[in-house]
């Protein structure tokens, strides 16, 4: 149970298996070795009326701390296997996935990618990423509001991926949990479409806070919606001076070339040092 939000991921499904209350698996651990142990999905539940405000704040920092094992675990894989991981985040509506199916369709043939895609219910966007020829693996997070580093770990165990590919992670809409929840990824980018109002980094600063760049989406409806660019991005830069800002249409391809750009120019860098792996290996 996420004491923050109140979500739980008992109900969490993996395409390829079922996460229960208490399930057996076998787990591959990045390191290379297999650990068969029981994971509990369920986090324990508190009520504020049984427990003081200290005992709250410890059992979150309990979560997350559980979680960020989880996250350097999956960084150490993406790392060892020379993938450049991008967690999206968005709220609902902001045409994210969108997005996602433009960039898969016009870099497939430059670039391996991959996709894990995470939504609360259904199976609607991972089949529109699969129309693009991209491979996706489908969480859903049932009442969960956000993926963790641990669900993404599992999704690796059923995602056939290549070295130096690039991965995306579609998270749940929301722009709340996910700021919190390390995944192992190497870059966060929040997507914000002009639909949505020019003050959302003020009402939502951790999650444009964690972000490294800020994807301004539907540009193409800006003659027809009252936004103020501007102001959206100096908000923006209130909440973190280092954020990144393209703007783009998705629909149209506006400022979609200086996103493939970016992607190209951090997939380079996230290559160097990396050797690949030996036959013997």
């Amino acid at each position: 149970m996420c004491t923050t939000c109140g979500c739980n991921h008992g109900e969490t499904r993996i395409e390829g298996q079922f996460e229960g209350q208490r399930q057996e698996h076998t787990h591959h651990a990045h390191d290379g070795h297999e650990h068969s142990h029981t994971h509990d999905h369920s986090h324990a539940h508190h009520h504020t009326s049984e427990s003081s405000q200290s005992r709250i704040l410890q059992v979150e920092q309990d979560i997350l701390s559980k979680n960020n094992e989880y996250a350097s675990a999956n960084r150490r894989y993406f790392n060892d296997h020379g993938m450049l991981t991008l967690n999206l985040v968005s709220s609902p509506g902001s045409g994210k996935t969108t997005l996602l199916t433009q960039t898969l369709t016009t870099l497939q043939n430059e670039l391996s990618l991959a996709v894990i895609e995470g939504d609360q219910q259904t199976v609607l966007d991972a089949e529109r990423i699969r129309a693009t020829g991209v491979k996706a693996i489908q969480i859903n997070t049932g009442k969960g509001c956000h993926l963790d580093a641990h669900m993404v770990g599992h999704a690796l165990e059923n995602l056939e991926h290549q070295e130096k590919s690039v991965l995306f992670i579609e998270n749940v809409g929301n722009l709340v949990c996910p700021a919190a929840f390390d995944l192992g990824e190497s870059f966060k980018v929040v997507i914000l479409s002009v639909t949505e109002g020019e003050d959302k980094p003020l009402k939502y600063p951790d999650m444009f806070h964690a972000a490294q760049l800020m994807l301004l989406n539907k540009t193409d409806l800006l003659p027809y919606v009252d936004f103020d660019v501007d102001k959206c991005i100096d908000y923006a830069r209130r909440v973190n001076p280092g954020i990144q800002v393209l703007q783009v249409s998705a629909t149209k391809g506006d400022g979609m070339d200086q996103w493939y750009q970016w992607l190209r120019t951090v997939r380079e860098a996230a290559l160097i040092g990396y050797e690949p792996p030996t036959k013997e290996s």
